[in-house]
């Protein structure tokens, strides 16, 4: 009678190989995981770009300046500033007398905006409240301002009180460096002997449109 083949036994030798591989499947799995892991948080990167504008600014001027013979200017921004002379002697007056003195006012050379131009009159002394004045504009500096060839041009102040408050609008400067010739006239009223003092007159000027 055949006998059935011997049954081969596994040696203990090759006992721990399936839990060595299962080993290393789970390592693998593992790392995979980890891989697949770190996919996970990467994200593309993008480009940027940016554009910047920058305003540069700063403020215009404009400067009054004065003149008592038509071709120095100059600033005086505070009384009593310049001192006008009038073509008679203004500090002899009688009643009645007329005085002239020719003034003109400009931009400066510098100014960026136009102005316009307003006067205030302040007295000073006791004669002031017995005087009146007027202003004129000419065209030419000095050339009619005085008893034998009084002012012709337009009559921007008008018979005023030398002690009247409050400011007049007289002209408008529109171009830097122009002068605007002006006439004064001063006529004395009911004077009293000896009296005496000052009339001090105040150009200002509000910013209007820059200069061309």
């Amino acid at each position: 009678m055949t006998s059935a083949p011997a049954r081969t036994e596994r040696s203990r030798t090759d006992g721990p190989a399936e839990p060595h591989r299962r080993r290393r499947m789970a390592l693998a799995l593992a790392a995979g995981g980890l891989v697949l892991g770190v996919g996970a948080i990467v994200t593309l990167a993008v480009w940027n770009d940016s554009e910047f504008a920058t305003g540069t600014f700063g403020a215009g001027s404009f400067d009054l300046q004065g003149s008592t013979d038509g071709a120095a200017f100059t600033s005086d921004a505070a009384a009593p500033g310049k001192t006008l002379t009038f073509t008679l002697d203004a500090d002899t007056l009688a009643p009645d007398d007329v005085v002239y003195a020719p003034f003109a006012v400009q931009l400066s050379d510098t100014s960026t905006n136009e102005a316009a131009v307003t006067i205030e009159n302040v007295i000073g002394g006791t004669i002031g409240d017995d005087l009146t004045y007027s202003l004129f504009i000419e065209d030419d500096f000095g050339a009619t301002c005085s008893a034998a060839t009084p002012p012709a041009g337009a009559e921007v102040v008008a018979d005023r009180a030398a002690d009247a408050t409050g400011t007049v609008d007289v002209f408008d400067l529109t171009a830097a460096g122009e002068p605007v010739s002006l006439c004064f006239v001063v006529t004395a009223g009911a004077i009293g002997q000896g009296e005496a003092g000052t009339i001090t007159w105040e150009f200002a000027g509000t910013s209007g449109d820059t200069l061309p």
